[in-house]
């Protein structure tokens, strides 16, 4: 018997992709050249399938009968793809048993819990709550009422999010696409009815005293929707992208405001995925074109990154300007990518051929001068005095910098190999936001200036195999680190605070990938935020226990994360270990809607539920002499996560 042919890589509708598959390294979503007859042909086929009499019983009904010059001509079509998800999560020990002050947290205790502060090697203040029982603490009484210190390591809770892509398709080479979410990531119990908010005197938002009718949140019945400034910091409906293609035959033109994916998604990645959050999105414009001959695409964009202050329209719903030139984030990009369409990589693979899809994405950023002042010189603040802005709102920046992303997959049967290795360099006369016009940091000997020098890679390989149910998995990856950035007044030196400036040598090396790629579910994901100045190594395997020809399917999966620093001066705990994370998980899949017919991608119902456990090491502990004057240790963390979704 001849062997069977290997399948196509798996595929999925936009927003959407099969767990632990990444997104698709091609921006374009694989539209590498045009094809204006698409529609026609579909057109056509659809003219073939109308109504016949033939078929049914010799009549045709009115509703039946179609104008024929509509299978004639194309008509604006609107798809709809996105998904509904709940998620409910419990996090326990986050904080890795550390107690450290709040504001200087590798990850902050709950609220609730009270506990001794340590600072430095120093017993610190107590915080949190006393205001708990003998049946709720164990803690001994803290005032003449018998309340006491209450105790709690756990934090959980629930979101939601609903996400509609609209495609509106005017005809076969012309299309304009958008992104809305609704309720966005809004957590379950937000926004009852009786919590208001309004500005404060002192600037910001404060709470305001509740009516009487609602004195109290424990006779809250309803939940209201989420208003910007009202109850909340973010409105219900968000409209995060909307941009339009034009194709023709010399290529493809962008623009507006749109998805930024490349590679693997390590530094730019659309965060479109089922469980993701954060997205890059990129005001552009872009023409891409290419040789289909070898199946390369050539593009260029021009990028908006950060306009700085604005000039308000003088009327509702008037049109704004940019108020100065110089502040401007300016970005230029050029991508070379030669990459199979999806058709005939299916085909090669099927007879047993090796396919190798690569490309390069490089992008060069300036700005001559930035406004980044906090209060009312700051951009954009409403009601920001000119003069202000004008006089004392800026500082010089100075900045120059090159960013190369490099990609390769290779495919062969059902192996598939993947890497991506980007860099970031350039200089940057002055990082700071204040004093304004800070002139002083350019006199003869100034050592305001920092070069950047930044590298990272990651890897990936998978193997499938028993008809595709059993995929093995294994992920490494590297982002450099910075030996000189040490600050002995934070615990993690790998998390940036809000104004912190390089104080050892003049250059920034600290590389961090995109927070949307995910290796692990607790350390790199929560506590860290990202993968940054570490490296890692992941195995991991899944398992279809059940699966059906149409989708369907009941499965399982574990894995193993062992993350490393690339500099232990970065580490809390001064070591290069960080941590040991094993997790697992079991997933439910049902088929149903419009991409039923499409086994292949994510469609219908979707559950999972996941368990994981951090072994903290010594880089996430305390260094010798605390440890051992003040008796601390970490202890370990620990999760359970639940995820439901309707993907369409």
């Amino acid at each position: 018997m001849s062997p069977e042919p290997a399948p196509a890589p798996e595929e999925a509708p936009p927003g959407e992709l099969p767990p632990g598959e990444t997104a698709p390294a091609n921006p374009l979503d694989h539209t590498l050249f045009p094809s204006p007859s698409t529609d026609t042909d579909s057109l056509k086929r659809q003219g073939d399938e109308r109504p016949d009499a033939r078929h049914e019983g010799g009549t045709v009904s009115l509703e039946d009968i179609f104008a024929e010059d509509w299978w004639s001509h194309a008509r604006p079509i609107f798809e709809f793809h996105g998904y509904f998800r709940t998620r409910a999560q419990l996090f326990y020990n986050f904080s890795l048993g550390r107690p450290d002050d709040p504001n200087q947290s590798l990850y902050p205790q709950p609220s609730d819990n009270q506990y001794q502060s340590i600072a430095g090697n120093m017993v610190g203040n107590t915080v949190g709550p006393s205001l708990c029982t003998a049946d709720e603490s164990t803690a001994p009484p803290s005032t003449l009422s018998g309340l006491r210190g209450c105790q709690d390591k756990t934090q959980a809770g629930a979101n939601l999010r609903f996400r509609l892509n609209p495609e509106l398709h005017v005809s076969d080479n012309l299309r304009v696409m958008s992104q809305i979410d609704i309720l966005d990531n809004v957590s379950l119990g937000s926004n009852p009815e009786g919590y208001v908010i309004g500005p404060a005197a002192n600037g910001g938002y404060q709470v305001l005293p509740r009516n009487g009718y609602l004195p109290n949140g424990f006779v809250d019945a309803a939940q209201v929707p989420p208003t910007s400034g009202v109850n909340g910091l973010e409105d219900s409906v968000r409209v995060k992208r909307a941009w339009a293609e034009f194709t023709t035959p010399l290529g493809e033109a962008r623009f507006g405001r749109m998805p930024n994916h490349w590679g693997l998604g390590m530094l730019y990645n659309s965060g479109d995925g089922y469980d993701d959050d954060v997205q890059s999105t990129v005001d552009r414009l872009m023409i891409a074109s290419g040789i289909k001959l070898i199946d390369l695409v050539i593009a260029g964009m021009w990028d908006f990154p950060n306009e700085g202050p604005l000039t308000p329209a003088a009327y509702p719903g008037g049109e704004t300007y940019d108020r100065a030139s110089l502040d401007d984030v300016n970005q230029w990009g050029l991508m070379l990518l030669r990459s199979k369409s999806p058709e005939l990589t299916k085909l090669e693979l099927a007879r047993g051929n090796l396919v190798f899809n690569t490309g390069i994405y490089v992008n060069y950023r300036t700005q001559t001068l930035a406004n980044d002042q906090p209060g009312n010189a700051g951009a954009n603040v409403p009601g920001a005095d000119p003069a202000t802005l004008a006089n004392s709102g800026f500082t010089r920046r100075g900045l120059n910098m090159w960013v190369p992303d490099l990609w390769l997959q290779l495919l062969f049967r059902k192996l598939r190999v993947e890497a991506e290795v980007a860099a970031v360099w350039g200089s940057v006369e002055s990082t700071r936001a204040t004093p304004p016009n800070n002139s002083d940091e350019f006199l003869p000997g100034s050592t305001a200036k920092r070069y950047l020098q930044q590298y990272g890679f990651a890897f990936e390989l998978q193997q499938k195999l028993v008809e595709d149910r059993l995929r093995l998995n294994f992920k490494t990856g590297w982002a450099s680190g910075d030996g000189d950035a040490f600050d002995p007044d934070s615990a993690g030196n790998l998390i940036p605070g809000p104004g912190e400036q390089q104080i050892n040598d003049d250059t920034i090396s600290t590389f961090r990938f995109h927070p949307t790629y995910r290796v692990d579910s607790i350390l790199n994901r929560y506590i860290l935020q990202r993968i940054q100045g570490a490296y890692y190594f992941n195995p991991s395997l899944e398992y279809d226990f059940s699966r059906q020809p149409n989708g369907q399917r009941l499965g399982g999966g574990v894995n193993v994360t062992w993350t490393r620093a690339s500099e232990f001066v970065q580490t809390p705990g001064h070591a290069e270990d960080l941590g040991l994370e094993l997790g697992g998980s079991l997933y439910f899949q049902s088929k149903d809607g419009g991409i039923n017919d499409q086994p292949e991608r994510m469609g219908g119902f979707f559950g999972q539920l996941q368990y994981s456990v951090l072994f903290p090491l010594d880089g996430l502990g305390y260094q010798a002499i605390p440890r051992e004057q003040l008796n601390l240790d970490t202890s370990a963390a620990q999760m359970v996560r639940m995820y439901l979704g309707v993907l369409f």
